[in-house]
């Protein structure tokens, strides 16, 4: 089958900038796919938390901008940011900027280094799912949810460590992006390539 044939998500469809390739790969080639990677997701998390208010492509066109605004995500340097830092990236066209957001970042990365000092930051987020992928079996894109329990106790964590812009529903999307769920429906070529993957059947 030809790759434009394929069956995908019908959130593709759905969602803005479905036309658009750099979503067609996004879906294909990242989103759900288990992450284990510290550096990618404490960029996603931030990432996620980004989005916020907005549709997903607005900041996945935007995630290279994102990168070289913020050192690459290395979180060490970004908590080291100041105030200077803080205009530099208001005045950057290539982010989103929104101050909150900029600062949340900020702070965000003063939280996870705190975390990566007392424990293993990927255990640690892997284990609100056990430690391994939930292989949900959502047969259309009205079943899937905005937030589960999982998701619930990821945010209070999260909240309690002093991140921002890290509610419920964002967590989920990080936990969707991330692979820590497969909430590709199971018309989507995608589900079962990762429901294999992991192991199960």
């Amino acid at each position: 089958m030809m790759e434009a044939e394929l069956r995908r998500c019908a959130w593709l469809g759905t969602w803005a900038g479905a036309a658009d390739p750099v979503y067609r790969r996004y879906h294909d080639e990242e989103w759900g796919i288990p992450c284990r990677d510290e550096r990618q997701l404490f960029e996603m998390l931030l990432l996620e938390g980004a989005q916020a208010g907005l549709s997903w492509i607005t900041v996945l066109k935007k995630r290279d901008n994102y990168r070289q605004a913020f050192s690459n995500f290395d979180s060490d340097a970004i908590a080291a940011y100041t105030e200077a830092d803080v205009q530099r990236l208001i005045a950057n066209p290539g982010i989103i900027r929104n101050q909150a957001k900029i600062r949340a970042f900020i702070g965000n990365a003063k939280a996870w280094n705190a975390l990566r000092a007392r424990e293993d930051a990927v255990a640690w987020l892997w284990q609100f799912v056990g430690g391994s992928p939930v292989q949900n079996q959502w047969q259309t894109i009205a079943e899937v949810p905005a937030s589960t329990p999982a998701s619930d106790a990821m945010a209070h964590a999260l909240k309690k460590l002093g991140f921002r812009f890290a509610g419920t529903t964002i967590c989920y999307a990080f936990m969707q992006a991330t692979g820590m769920v497969n909430d590709h429906t199971t018309d989507c070529y995608r589900h079962a390539a990762l429901l294999h993957a992991s192991g199960g059947t």
